[in-house]
């Protein structure tokens, strides 16, 4: 579907009408609420909660070697049925070597549950590569992989609308679009819509760079969310459990509708994790981002 021949004022008015709905997908995080790593049996407990809350059966990671999760995610999914989309911490030499390997050492054996694999989470946003820079990565990991193994990058909307990412398209088999509305600080009236919007956008510019739908990669939101704990506001947008199922049925689930493929942000809450300097300068508290608890219970009804 050619995203840019949708009005976003229509979508967020009439989100339901559409030949098949989009896949829905969840990024996880690797360790437990605790602190320490998640092992192969974790990873199962979770994909069994996001499948039976949910039906999803698509996960997204960010540091393929981080905790081993290559290592341990992969039997997990294949045990449950899962994909899961790997990604590659591409900003340090470091990362970018043990998260490559972790991949590809693997690949061969889990082409089944390996849907791609994204080279960089917002590196363009913070600008840490050019694009080219990027792109060179991107052809580096490609090298490197089975052929049917996508590889993409995933980063902010406004990188992909404003042309900073440009270089890349040609070369990436998958494009992961996040787009937050709350961290744009849009009150409950207006986040479908700025959600919606931003998509809009983007993928209109991607489209046009690529010369037309019939070229374009694969589209996926590749994150959107909403804080369900009350008084983790950012500007206009204000956390709290309802604020977050409104968005989740309005925004997140309006898109699916449409037949957009997107993840949310995020499947479980993540206590031990470290407040986060947003754009105002200020901290920000992103430990209840989950759909659901640490603990792997529903905030509410996850099934659009």
């Amino acid at each position: 579907m050619r995203f840019p021949t949708i009005a976003a004022s229509a979508l967020a008015v009439t989100p339901a009408v559409v030949s098949a709905a989009g896949t829905m997908g969840f990024a996880l995080g690797t360790k437990l609420p605790g602190g320490e790593c998640k092992t192969q049996k974790d990873y199962e407990e979770d994909f069994k909660a996001i499948s039976e809350a949910s039906g999803a059966k698509m996960v997204r990671g960010y540091a393929a070697s981080d905790c081993n999760f290559t290592k341990n995610v992969l039997p997990a999914a294949a045990e449950k049925g899962f994909k899961v989309m790997l990604g590659i911490w591409a900003d340090y030499d470091e990362s970018f070597a043990n998260d490559t390997n972790a991949i590809t050492s693997v690949a061969k054996q889990y082409t089944e549950q390996i849907y791609a694999v994204t080279v960089g989470s917002e590196t363009l946003y913070r600008g840490n590569f050019t694009g080219d820079e990027l792109k060179d990565k991107i052809k580096t990991v490609k090298d490197q992989l089975p052929k049917g193994i996508k590889v993409g990058t995933a980063d902010s909307w406004n990188k992909f609308a404003d042309g900073t990412a440009d270089p890349i398209i040609g070369t990436v088999d998958i494009i992961l679009i996040n787009a937050f509305a709350f961290w744009q600080g849009a009150g409950q009236d207006n986040a479908t819509h700025v959600y919606l919007d931003d998509m809009f956008q983007a993928v209109g510019h991607i489209e046009t760079i690529a010369g037309g739908p019939d070229k374009t990669p694969e589209i996926w939101n590749g994150e959107t969310g909403w804080p369900t704990a009350d008084g983790t506001d950012y500007g206009d947008a204000k956390g709290g459990l309802e604020n977050a199922e409104e968005f989740w049925k309005n925004g997140f689930c309006a898109l699916l509708d449409w037949g957009f493929n997107a993840f949310y942000f995020e499947a479980f809450d993540e206590p031990g994790k470290p407040a986060s300097i947003g754009d105002n300068g200020k901290k920000a508290d992103e430990t209840t981002w989950g759909a659901m608890t640490a603990d792997r219970k529903a905030k509410f009804a996850l099934k659009c």
